[in-house]
């Protein structure tokens, strides 16, 4: 519970930019105006700005309308929960999203260099680790220059165990001495850090379809889990990218970095709800603790509290 207050208030912090912007522009909103075309455009607009999206916006305000006229709403400031209770549902993590922490399982980890897929990884296995699970980290992003050395590093800070070998090698080969491994030490979770070359799509679907194949046939009991790694700066970016692996391999999660750094957190709203898939982790900091499970209430709540 301690731990819970903690990071709260550190995602608090951490919102602050996206706070002092788009959330301040919807709390002036709601203060100053009446219900009108004029109160639906610029609602309209600072969704927009905020990087909520031009379709997510259009299905929080539909939404909205529906729920003013329902609850014969007459007052705009009426409007911020009704507001605060639209983003919820559209951000809402599905049932069962986190049972993959109660059985064998192995996932999978992309994203393109720079969005800190590497820093995830470690700070994923420290999390879990801490959680009480065994945790085993594979080293398959054999193309990026360093990668390896960083994952050592951050194994040995999370006080993990981890699969690695010399860049270059082939990446399936490195997953299957992992899967090999997690057998026989009797791992809870596999998590493996791989290439996400987008400007290659060709080549990675091909080393994504390699490293599949080896789980699949190796370690089918193991439940599966494929997440990309956005960085939450990049905005609009984030999700095009997202949308980009999608094409390549089944998405089940999202972990969104560096939301310390943008004034348009609304980009989380817009990756949840376009892509219907749901952000598992969230990420507010450098330190190993500043990345946590993704709660919804917690994430729109922290937005609107000042």
């Amino acid at each position: 519970m301690e731990e819970n207050k903690g990071f709260f208030k550190r995602l608090r912090e951490g919102l602050t930019k996206t706070r002092s912007g788009f959330v301040s522009g919807l709390n002036n909103l709601f203060k100053a105006s009446e219900i009108d075309d004029d109160f639906y455009e610029e609602l309209e607009e600072i969704l927009v700005m905020g990087d909520v999206g031009v379709k997510t916006t259009e299905t929080i305000i539909e939404g909205l309308k529906d729920d003013v006229k329902k609850n014969h709403i007459k007052e705009a400031a009426e409007c911020r929960e009704l507001l605060i209770n639209r983003l919820k549902s559209v951000m809402e993590v599905p049932e069962g999203a986190y049972d993959y922490l109660d059985r064998k399982t192995v996932v999978m980890v992309i994203g393109v260099n720079g969005v800190g897929k590497t820093t995830t990884v470690g700070k994923l296995a420290g999390r879990m680790k801490e959680s009480g699970k065994k945790v085993l980290v594979a080293a398959a992003d054999t193309f990026r220059a360093a990668a390896n050395d960083q994952l050592v590093k951050w194994a040995e800070r999370a006080g993990v165990s981890i699969v690695s070998s010399v860049e270059g090698t082939d990446p399936a080969s490195v997953v299957y001495d992992a899967v090999t491994a997690a057998k026989a030490r009797d791992v809870d979770v596999l998590i493996c850090d791989t290439a996400g070359r987008l400007h290659n799509k060709k080549n990675l679907m091909e080393e994504l379809r390699k490293m599949n194949k080896i789980v699949d046939r190796e370690f089918p009991e193991a439940h599966r889990e494929t997440w990309v790694v956005l960085d939450a700066t990049t905005g609009q970016n984030a999700l095009n990218q997202a949308r980009e692996f999608g094409l390549v391999t089944d998405l089940n999660g999202i972990v969104l970095t560096k939301m310390d750094g943008t004034a348009k957190g609304g980009i989380a709203i817009a990756i949840t709800s376009e892509l219907n898939i749901p952000v598992k982790y969230i990420g507010v900091g450098e330190g190993i603790d500043d990345l946590q499970r993704f709660d919804t209430d917690e994430f729109i709540d922290a937005l609107f509290t000042n």
